[in-house]
């Protein structure tokens, strides 16, 4: 077949023109632009390149459209309409004749216009609704009431907020306040529009993506949020905010936004107003406060909770501030250098004059409700309190209230004589607060001896009283449920011990890091921990060690613990994180953390529940004009730590308040548990007991209420130093005779095996009580020599248990004793080597031995032992040598 040929058959039948033309145009057939004879734009058709029958054709087209060149194929210009023009549209969108892209992207007018259009919107918006807005008058909207707190039974409590506010003219202010306020707020009050806009700006970027909140920046957008709005941190509330301060500076002069904005603002102290701060602060009306009180005064419009120097956590801040608005006044001419010059001395406020109704433990109730609202509702600021319509239900039970005061001041009253000894028995503070386990509910609290004394200070909340001893149960706690390092179960992980693991006891014992090497001190020597005395009393299980409050034990379990997962444990159990000290110190078991007694008795609430921790609540309801304020409801309990943990910690500390420094506790006439705690130097002393239904903390410091420093507590109540033991747990037993009057006695669960023993690290695989422990105690103790003196049995006050050939008394000699020899050690040690007494777990089941001569001359002088310690091991409520004690 010729070349020819198949050129016309590949061209669907047509025969090319005489021309030579593969189209036929040269013999009158139809042309590539006639209508019988369409092709695809861009395909020219060759012998190369034959034309496209209909069905590809039409994909091709298809493919064409959706690719955006759909016009392209249907010929030029003609819209896919047979070559006439589609319809214009009134907006050109998809772009008629654009490829690609282009097709989606606007042109420069339909940007323009779209502009043009958005922006006369939000003119028209903006015009709107500044007509719109209107400007009520003041009275209208500052109306302070009262706030009505109410007892856990519904009867009321006390009244607080009545209307401590005097509306005084412009010319009844001090120019010095006035050019305090401007220089400290809004140094361009006298010529700005009232707004920042850059100021606006950022606060509403914050709100919106949730960054931190900012005020007003104005004094103009100051009054109006105060006057007219809500203390809210809202975008709403923002630009209502806006609007009314636009219509507010047109209507209003300078001047009387300034008087009204004086006469609104909150400084504290209960005082809403120029006039009624300048009462409350220095007993003068505000027409004659000078340059330095007006600073002063302008000061606390920041933040009076932050700036109130009667707080001695406030002083130096607001001294600072006080320096920087006098600077202030001078750069922006409101105050000469000469007037500046006159302040050198901070103007220090006049004692607060409290209302009647907020007398005794009122207000300390009054403000542990406060700070928990404000917590648990942002919203709310003690402005806002403080302005009124609040009614709050606490969990504060008046009768337990009424016994946990009675209870301090009739232990005050017997104990101390400031008239006596002026110099030991001043200045002594108590705070105790009383929780309800498994339910986090405050019932009680002790704050100080009341606004009316001049103290103002919440001593049940505070924070920088160490608590000593007392944080060695979280130890405990963690070493049975976390495990130790020294030692790993068959899964490879640390492992969990019992209150029968032995850790050494000797004073000034070096301590060890888990992997047996020494921890060092900062004097760079290897670190030695102190007990309360000298005593070597070997290895002694940690049942024995907490019953004693020895340190050393303690301060190496920690290692071996991990002072980080001590610290998780205390947190999980109530311990607020900030209120640690750094858990890689030595000493941090000792309870060098500052911690609340409300916080301490939620903590040990959590041991009495068998592990359930509540948070600490002390408000049920918050009312504002009649609607309930949501996120008031009661905490969910949490499981802290696992039953059997604390049940095992709640046994060992039984121990301790029926036969150890918490002996004092029996009187109670119930089961109770608890510990002591004495710190270093005998700054504080605390007792932390609980029964099924109550956990109370009580706390015992000395402060010099100028320097605001910690005393010593040696020599109060004519006591050479006073323990936990002491004070602290004799206000507790009288406090919780009365709360718990009207309930049943109620026994602890009987705890489940938890952990096994394991001895300390870096300790020999034996233990005697000796500092070189020899090799007998951890082997099966040796019949008794029957020629051999026999220990002197202990009192019954040492304890319901102890581990053979640890904590039974007797005499342990480091080698085979013959007759010449004597045996070395004091008591605590025993089980191995001739002379060693028979196993004694249970005391009074065990036969009484005569004491022998060699015993006697192991045993403590009378003059240095207590009547409730075992008489061969003299046990100390502790010291540290770097931190807190017992």
């Amino acid at each position: 077949m010729s070349e020819r040929r198949r050129r016309s058959a590949d061209d669907g039948g047509q025969p090319p023109g005489d021309n030579g033309r593969p189209d036929g145009a040269g013999q009158g057939g139809p042309g590539p632009e006639s209508p019988g004879r369409r092709r695809p734009a861009g395909l020219r058709e060759t012998a190369q390149q034959p034309r496209m029958g209909r069905a590809e054709m039409r994909k091709a087209a298809q493919k064409g459209g959706k690719r955006g060149g759909a016009a392209a194929g249907a010929g030029a210009g003609d819209g896919g309409r047979g070559g006439k023009p589609g319809k214009k549209r009134f907006i050109d969108y998809p772009r008629f004749g654009k490829q690609g892209v282009r097709r989606w992207l606007p042109s420069w007018k339909q940007w323009l216009t779209g502009f043009l259009l958005f922006f006369a919107t939000c003119v028209g918006g903006v015009w709107y609704a500044y007509a719109t807005t209107t400007v009520p008058q003041i009275h209208d909207l500052v109306n302070d009431q009262n706030n009505i707190y109410y007892w856990a039974d519904g009867s009321e409590m006390t009244r607080k907020g009545e209307t401590n506010r005097q509306i005084v003219e412009l010319a009844d202010i001090s120019p010095n306040v006035q050019n305090a306020v401007i220089a400290a707020e809004n140094s361009t009050f006298r010529t700005d529009s009232g707004i920042d806009p850059m100021g606006m700006m950022r606060a509403v970027y914050n709100m919106a993506t949730g960054g931190e909140t900012q005020g007003a920046s104005t004094i103009t957008q100051q009054y109006v949020k105060n006057a007219y709005l809500s203390q809210d941190q809202t975008l709403g509330r923002k630009v209502r905010e806006f609007f009314i301060t636009l219509k507010v500076n047109q209507e209003m002069e300078k001047n009387d936004i300034l008087r009204d904005y004086l006469n609104i603002s909150w400084f504290g102290r209960g005082a809403t107003g120029i006039q009624a701060a300048a009462q409350a602060y220095y007993g003068v009306d505000a027409k004659d406060l000078d340059i330095c009180q007006s600073a002063m005064l302008a000061g606390l419009l920041k933040g009076a909770a932050l700036y109130d120097p009667t707080n001695p956590a406030n002083q130096e801040r607001a001294e600072e501030r006080w320096k920087w608005i006098l600077d202030r006044m001078v750069t922006t001419k409101n105050a000469t250098a000469e007037e500046r010059a006159k302040c050198t001395t901070f103007p220090a406020p006049i004692p607060r004059k409290p209302p009647a109704n907020m007398n005794g433990e009122i207000s300390y109730l009054v403000d542990t409700a406060n700070k928990f609202i404000m917590t648990k509702d942002p919203t709310i600021s003690q402005q806002s309190i403080d302005k009124g319509g609040y009614k709050v239900y606490t969990t504060f039970e008046k009768d337990k209230v009424d016994a946990l005061k009675k209870a301090v001041d009739e232990v005050k009253g017997e104990t101390l004589n400031v008239q006596k000894r002026p110099d030991k028995d001043n200045w002594v503070q108590f705070g105790a607060a009383s929780v309800r386990p498994g339910d986090g509910a405050i019932v009680a609290i002790y704050g100080g001896d009341g606004v009316e004394n001049q103290h103002f200070d919440n001593n049940a909340d505070a924070k920088g009283v160490q608590v000593g001893s007392t944080f060695k149960p979280f130890v405990l706690a963690a070493a049975m449920q976390v495990g130790v390092q020294t030692a790993t179960d068959d899964k490879g992980k640390p492992k969990r011990i019992n209150a029968d693991s032995r850790y050494q006891s000797d004073d000034l014992s070096e301590i060890r890091k888990p992997d047996g090497s020494l921890v060092i001190g900062d004097d760079g020597k290897p670190y030695r921990q102190k007990n309360e005395d000298a005593g070597k009393r070997g290895y002694v299980s940690l049942r024995m060690a907490m019953q004693n409050s020895y340190n050393v034990p303690f301060v190496q379990l920690n290692q071996d613990v991990g002072g980080q997962n001590v610290a998780n444990i205390a947190e999980a159990m109530g311990v607020r994180k900030e209120s640690f000290v750094d858990p890689k110190t030595p000493t941090f078991a000792l309870g060098t953390s500052t911690v609340s007694p409300i916080r301490m008795a939620d903590a040990y609430a959590t041991l009495a529940a068998s592990g359930k921790q509540a948070e600490p609540y002390s408000v049920t309801k918050v009312e504002v004009k009649g609607v309930p304020r949501p996120g008031f409801n009661k905490p969910e309990l949490k499981q802290a730590l696992e039953p059997a943990v604390a049940d095992n910690v709640t046994d060992v500390l039984v121990n301790v308040a029926k036969n150890g420094t918490g002996s004092k506790s029996n009187a109670l006439g119930r089961p109770v548990a608890g510990k002591t705690g004495t710190t270093d130097q005998n700054k504080s002393a605390w007792w932390v007991g609980y029964t099924p239904q109550l956990a109370t903390s009580v706390a015992m410091w000395r402060e010099d209420p100028a320097k605001h420093e910690r005393l010593s507590l040696n020599g109060t109540g004519g006591k050479d130093s006073v323990h936990g033991g002491d004070t602290p747990t004799d206000i507790f037993t009288r406090y919780m005779k009365a709360a718990l009057a009207n309930e049943k006695k109620m026994d602890f669960p009987t705890p489940q095996p938890i952990g096994s023993q394991v001895d300390s690290s870096g300790a020999p695989s034996t233990a005697s009580p000796s500092t070189s422990p020899s090799a007998a105690e951890t082997t099966a103790p040796t019949a008794p020599d029957p020629g051999a003196q026999q220990p002197t049995q202990p009192p019954a006050t040492q304890g319901p248990a102890c581990v053979p050939g640890v904590d039974c008394p007797g005499t342990v000699p480091t080698q085979p004793p013959t007759k010449t020899q004597p045996p070395t050690g004091g008591g605590g040690g025993g089980g191995g080597g001739g002379g060693a007494s028979p196993s004694c777990i249970i005391p009074g089941l065990c036969g009484t031995p005569q004491p022998s001569a060699s015993t006697a001359s192991t045993a403590p002088s009378p003059s240095n032992s207590k009547s409730n310690r075992p008489t061969t091991s003299p046990s100390s409520t502790g010291g540290a040598q770097q931190g807190a004690a017992p």
